[in-house]
């Protein structure tokens, strides 16, 4: 009874230390309940649509299909080569997007914190981060009449003495476009997160590796980079669990791509849309889109253990 009573007393001070918080702090919980009311509305509810991928739908039926299909929408992608041609373009893309990103941002953002003059740094940083808050649209547009036959590139090409090329249509020019425009996209914005890292570091490591005769380039060997490694395995991580997902590069995909370009420019996404809403087969795009989530979480559970087997850190 003594041990009952005490749980009690615990549980009405906890309730009150909780009510006193929410009073006191009422505009920190209201900014979380924001994008709480978000996540649920429209990336948890949505779940629930999920289990049309086994069932028969058909537009303005019951919004969980008619009837049971079971595994046969996904026994059908499994045999569709337009399926995995897409896949391959998705692990192509992404893969090469990542090769030359990753390294490039965590170099740049080396080269970045070691800029001493803090107007020329301000700067630097500024410029490079433009170019992510530009519009999609307007982004795509601009590749599109940098590489046209007219554009600036195929001008080069021709005073040199070279025949234009008509980039936007060949197959084979598609993925350097992708990862190059996308470089120079995120590569400012993606040294955020390292600087930020950088700046947490003590300045008495370096003070130490400079009097044991460490180089400049031995104290970011040796320094900074350690320092930085649980931010490096996390950034890689999460990129590791998007491999095989399009989300982020479905706009510029479909803004840049043609029927031409589709043996390397068609993905998952893009086939997805043209599955689900072009062609109204609506169970079938959603066994291919449940598919793509479920082997992008494998990818992310397995890189989050190896890095934790590795470095000693992960995501969980």
């Amino acid at each position: 009874m003594k041990k009952a009573s005490t749980e009690l007393e615990l549980t009405g001070s906890n309730r009150k230390t909780l009510s006193k918080y929410l009073r006191k702090y009422w505009q920190y919980y209201l900014l979380m309940f924001i994008p709480l009311v978000y996540y649920i509305i429209f990336r948890y509810l949505p779940m629930a649509g999920n289990i049309i991928a086994f069932r028969r739908y058909r537009a303005g039926g019951n919004i969980f299909g008619a009837e049971w299909s079971g595994l046969k929408y996904f026994k059908q992608f499994v045999t569709d080569q337009t399926f995995w041609r897409a896949f391959k373009n998705t692990l192509v893309l992404n893969v090469s997007y990542l090769l030359v990103r990753f390294p490039l941002t965590l170099i740049f953002a080396l080269l970045l914190n070691e800029i001493q003059n803090l107007k020329w740094k301000k700067f630097v940083q500024t410029v490079s981060y433009l170019p992510h808050f530009i519009s999609m649209v307007i982004v795509t547009g601009m590749i599109r009449e940098l590489v046209s036959m007219t554009g600036p590139i195929n001008t080069f090409i021709q005073k040199i003495g070279g025949q234009p090329i008509s980039f936007i249509s060949q197959a084979e020019w598609f993925t350097p476009i992708f990862v190059l425009s996308g470089v120079w996209q995120a590569l400012g914005w993606g040294t955020i997160l390292y600087l930020a890292a950088m700046a947490g570091i003590n300045p008495s490591l370096y003070e130490a590796a400079e009097v044991d005769g460490a180089n400049h380039f031995q104290r970011v060997w040796h320094v900074t980079i350690p320092c930085i490694l649980p931010t490096i395995t996390t950034l890689l991580i999460l990129d590791i669990g998007g491999l095989i997902g399009s989300g982020a590069s479905f706009e510029k995909v479909y803004l840049l791509y043609n029927p031409m370009v589709y043996e390397t420019a068609d993905i998952i996404s893009t086939f997805v849309y043209r599955i689900g809403l072009n062609s109204g087969n609506y169970s079938y795009a959603t066994a291919v889109g449940l598919f793509e989530a479920v082997l992008n979480l494998c990818l992310l559970t397995a890189a989050n253990r190896i890095s934790k087997k590795v470095t000693g850190s992960g995501l969980w």
